[in-house]
């Protein structure tokens, strides 16, 4: 849950979003978390009205564990300046960004 909103909130805030924007919301989670959905945290932050699905991440040899991804759609009027955020261990995954 920690994780999730403080992913969530860094996406709000780098890119001043407001959960009237947010279209849909896509999570995945790699297989060795299991404790609860993390769209759960999401609506916890007030997210009551965005669609979400939970999914899980396939299971490949060497990725990294423990992490949450999502996939938000949004309404943009600029999609230039979306801003990607990657916490913790993620940030190896796009170091471009």
């Amino acid at each position: 849950m920690e994780a999730t909103r403080t992913l969530l909130s860094e996406l709000v805030r780098v890119n001043d979003l407001k959960p009237e924007k947010i279209i849909s919301a896509f999570f995945t989670a790699t297989g060795d978390l299991k404790s609860v959905y993390p769209a759960q945290a999401a609506r916890e932050m007030g997210w009551t009205m965005v669609p979400m699905m939970c999914l899980q991440e396939m299971n490949v040899t060497g990725s990294l564990p423990r992490c949450i991804r999502v996939l938000l759609h949004v309404q943009a009027s600029d999609e230039k300046k979306i801003k990607h955020v990657y916490l913790g261990g993620a940030k190896k995954l796009r170091p471009d960004l």
